[in-house]
Order: C-alpha cells, then sequence, then structure tokens
C-alpha cells in the first residue's frame, strides 16, 4: 500500500497543540486519548481478574479447603470471568479500534468523537459495580459468568449489580460499535475502497455489526432475570412454571458470538504482525475477508453446542455437531493463509512476531479441542470438566491475550514514539508462553480423567496437576506485571522511535504519520490509489 499513497505528512506540526493534565483525559473527544484510556483501563481491570485467577489457583494448589470458603471460590470464578471478558479483553481491543482505525483509514478522528467520549466514561462504574458487589450482604454472583437460574433467581443483592454492571457495559460496547461502524462506513481515505481497507479494520467492522446484534439479547436475558427476581415474572424460575433452559438457549444465542467478538479483532492484530515482520503482502486477503464474515454468521448458528447435556432433541444436536465443525472451514482458511504469508518470507522474530506466531500455535491447539468438544457424545463426557476450562483459555487467553500483546510491542512506537527493550520484550514473551501451557495444558488430563470445573475442593489423584498448573498461573501472572514494567520503562527512558520501525509496515499510520503520531492525525486525507 505505500507505493499506492500519495506523501501527506506536510502539515501536522501545525496542530501538533493539545491540551494537557488530568483535564485532557476527563473531558476528551480525541481517539487517541480515548484509546489510551481504554487499554490502561483493560490492563487494570486485567490484574482485578488476574488477581482472582491467582485466588482460585492458590485454593486448588492442594486438595482440601485452605484459604477459601466453597461461596467465596465461586464468587471468585463468576466475577474472574466477567472482568475478564467484560472488563479486560473486550475493553482492550476497543483501545485498539480508537487508535487505530482512525490511522489506518486515513480519518482525522472518530466520527462521533462525544458518543466515543460517553463510551469509553461508561465502563468504570459497570466494573465498580461488579467489583463492589462483593462487600454486598450475600457477596457476588456465584453461579458462573453464564448466570444460570434458578440459581440466579434466588441470589441476594450482588446479582442486581451484576446485571447492572452488564446492561451499562452492553450500553458502551453498541455506542462504540455503532461509532466504529460509521467511522469506517463514511471516513475512509479517498480511494480506499472497501477492499483495499487493512484487515485490522476489516475484523472490527465485522466485530461491530457482532456486537450491535448480540449485546441487545444479552441485555434481554437479564432483564428477565432481574423481572423474575423482583417482579414475580416465571421466565425462568421452574417453581412458577418457567424454564431454565430458555435462559441457555439466550444466554449462549449471545455467549457464542461473543467469543468471536474476542477473537475477530485477534485476527486482525495477527493479520497486520505477520505479513510486516515476513516482510510480505498478507497471502490471500480476499479469502480472509470473505473467511472473517462467515464465521461471524456461523457464529449465530451454533449456540446450542454449549447445551449437549441440556436434554435437547438428538436431531438438534447432530445439527449443532455438524454446523459447529463447520466453523473449522473459515478458521482453517485463516491458519492457512497466515502460514502461507510466512512462507518462503523474509522473516525475523522481534517480539510482536514471536506474540503472534506463540498465538498462531496456541489458538490452533484451541480450534482442536473445540473441534473435540464439538463432537455430541464426547462434549456429554467432557461436559462441565477442567478440559472445557483448558480449552477456553487456549482460545481466549491465546486468542485474545497473545495478540493483545502482539499489537501492543507492534504499535508501541508509534503511540508513544518510543521503543520498548527488545531483549525484555522476548523474555516477557518466553516467560508468558511456558508458563501459560503450564498452567492450561495439564488440565486436559484433569478433565479427561473426570475433575469438575468450579469446585473448590478435589479428589488426591488430582493433585500433582493441580499443583504443576497452580504454578505456572502464578507465573503467568507474574509475567503480566513484567509487562507492565517493560512498558512503562519504554515510555519513561525507551529509545526514539523512527517513523516506521518495522521496514514491512506498509499501512498508512507508518507510511504517512511520525512517531509519535501527532494530536490530530489526519487534517488532510490521503489519497489511496
Amino acid at each position: 500500500m505505500s507505493t499506492a499513497v500519495h506523501d501527506h505528512t506536510h502539515g501536522h506540526d501545525d496542530h501538533a497543540h493539545h491540551p494537557t493534565g488530568l483535564k485532557r483525559y476527563l473531558t476528551t473527544t480525541n481517539h487517541k486519548d480515548i484509546g489510551t484510556m481504554y487499554l490502561w483501563f483493560a490492563f487494570s481491570m486485567f490484574l482485578v481478574g488476574g488477581a482472582m485467577a491467582m485466588i482460585i489457583r492458590a485454593e486448588l494448589f492442594q486438595p482440601g479447603l485452605q484459604i477459601t470458603h466453597p461461596d467465596f471460590f465461586n464468587q471468585m470464578t463468576s466475577l474472574h470471568g466477567l472482568i475478564m471478558i467484560f472488563g479486560a479483553i473486550m475493553p482492550a481491543f476497543v483501545g485498539f479500534a480508537n487508535w487505530q482505525i482512525p490511522m489506518m483509514i486515513g480519518a482525522p478522528d472518530m466520527a462521533f468523537p462525544r458518543l466515543n467520549n460517553w463510551s469509553f466514561w461508561l465502563l468504570p462504574p459497570a466494573a465498580s459495580l461488579l467489583v463492589v458487589s462483593m462487600f454486598v450482604p450475600g457477596g457476588a454472583v456465584a453461579a458462573g459468568w453464564t448466570l444460570y437460574p434458578p440459581l440466579t433467581v434466588q441470589m441476594g443483592m450482588g446479582m442486581d449489580f451484576a446485571i447492572f454492571a452488564i446492561h451499562i457495559m452492553g450500553m458502551s460496547s453498541i455506542l462504540g460499535s455503532i461509532n466504529i461502524i460509521t467511522t469506517i462506513l463514511n471516513m475512509r481515505a479517498p480511494g480506499m475502497t472497501l477492499m483495499k481497507m487493512p484487515l485490522f479494520v476489516w475484523t472490527w467492522l465485522i466485530t461491530a455489526y457482532l456486537l450491535v446484534a448480540v449485546m441487545p439479547v444479552l441485555a434481554g436475558a437479564v432483564t428477565m432475570l432481574l423481572t423474575d427476581r423482583h417482579f414475580g415474572t416465571h421466565f425462568f424460575n421452574p417453581a412458577g412454571g418457567g424454564d431454565p433452559v430458555l435462559f441457555q438457549h439466550i444466554f449462549w444465542f449471545f455467549g457464542h458470538p461473543e467469543v468471536y467478538v474476542i477473537a475477530i479483532p485477534a485476527f486482525g492484530v495477527i493479520s497486520q504482525v505477520i505479513p510486516a515482520f515476513s516482510r510480505k503482502p498478507l497471502f490471500g486477503y480476499t479469502s480472509m475477508v470473505y473467511a472473517t464474515a462467515s464465521i461471524a454468521i456461523l457464529s449465530f448458528l451454533v449456540w446450542a453446542h454449549h447445551m449437549y447435556t441440556t436434554g435437547i432433541p438428538l436431531e438438534a444436536q447432530l445439527y449443532f455437531m455438524y454446523a459447529t465443525s463447520l466453523i473449522a472451514v473459515p478458521t482453517g482458511v485463516k491458519v492457512f493463509n497466515w502460514v502461507a504469508t510466512m512462507w518462503k518470507g523474509s522473516l525475523s522474530f522481534e517480539t510482536p512476531m514471536l506474540f503472534a506466531i506463540g498465538f498462531l500455535f496456541l489458538f490452533t491447539i484451541g480450534g482442536f479441542t473445540g473441534l473435540v468438544l464439538a463432537i455430541t457424545p464426547v462434549d456429554i463426557q467432557l461436559h462441565d470438566t477442567y478440559y472445557v476450562v483448558a480449552h477456553f483459555h487456549y482460545v481466549m487467553v491465546a486468542g485474545a491475550l497473545f495478540s493483545a500483546f502482539a499489537g501492543i510491542y507492534f504499535w508501541l512506537p508509534k503511540w508513544i514514539g518510543r521503543m520498548y527493550d527488545e531483549r525484555l520484550g522476548k523474555w516477557h514473551f518466553w516467560l508468558s508462553f511456558i508458563t501459560f501451557n503450564m498452567a492450561f495444558f495439564v488440565q486436559h488430563f484433569l478433565g479427561l480423567a473426570g475433575m469438575p470445573r468450579r469446585i473448590p475442593d478435589y479428589a488426591l489423584q488430582f493433585t500433582d496437576f493441580n499443583m504443576i498448573s497452580s504454578i505456572g498461573a502464578f507465573g503467568f501472572g507474574l509475567s503480566q506485571v513484567f509487562f507492565l514494567y517493560i512498558v512503562v520503562k519504554a515510555i519513561r527512558s525507551g529509545e526514539k522511535a523512527p517513523a516506521r520501525p518495522w521496514e514491512g509496515a506498509d499501512t498508512l499510520e507508518w507510511t504517512h504519520l511520525p512517531s509519535p503520531a501527532p494530536y490530530h492525525s489526519f487534517e488532510t486525507p490521503p489519497v489511496v490509489k
């Protein structure tokens, strides 16, 4: 793309001025400031959710009850899931979207800057509600992040806090998505057709549509829960003639596309990083766009593969088994294209590339175990065991976290104008990669041996693998504190970054903007040929 674009770097010196101090961040409508706030918010929530994971793994280090009460253990597992998904992973990728989409399509800012500010500032109160719910009478929600009734119909007011928090976070996601869709469809630089957009932008366009489609479904489900709890309706309460399985249908109609809300922006980051460090264009760009759209559409058609054990008819089980297996086809296209991009490329292995390859390896394992779980008779055996925990952590942590690290190391020089310490970055990768596999690979064996999830105690034969898993989890947690040190060090004393530190990076932010990117990215849109 670099050769097809005119140079429009002039004029940026004139508009590099910007407000400073606390007020800059409280009232800002600038897409970069808001992106930065999203990323810091996501990281702080990641630490909170991570601390909960440490409590869980500390309790599971040995059999018997050591440090938590079973009810508190369940609160930790539930809040860990909710905070990681809604507080950490989703806001992190919205942070990427805010930073990158205007710069990648040659726009000055997002389409609705004030709405953008509002979308962000909905999140801190919502996250606070989730955290504060631990301290109300009855404690926080303790029914898993899936909030299954009839348990959640009976819980204390912590459940109401969670419902309110989900509503606010959902509102934030929908407002943000409308902003992203409008920005991409209306503010692209002249000459940038949809099929010339960087793949990261494509993935966010598809994700934003997914979010607009599924978040109201979740809002509906938790609103029905709320009315069951306080207004005498009996949608899900069997004591009043309701059907708890109905909640599962509604929840998973949201919940399965939600997996791809997290995974698809991650695909976008990887699709920028691998070509840059392979020094080759992305192999099969068009097929990547169609594969991503196919995955998004198929994600709506497979929700009941989470519900094989609820007694759905055999015909439905067969349909959902085949439909779920079908997702492997477009996912395979994407993995094949990433590998083909690397094939005979001039590869170098800086930290972003290491995390991208780590993503590829781990996400493929997660995909394969997903295929195993798609098979109905196997899933019935493994349902709610640690095999499932291992599977979705390979998909979610590898899919989301490793790609987010790849993206942060990749774009950090453009964001702050300074380079991170490459040696420390590689240490971060290898520590994360090894400890992650220690923590979660052994959980496959725990699941195959029959250890159920969401329990604070277990039988003696599971001890060794649980010890290995806990040691790995502690190491993985500490590695992320190390990551914080690397980022702070880069901000305070990193070497000055050139405009284009990665020679294979060829999107507009690298070819047309200095490092750090000016406060207002493109006052004059570049022309793409």
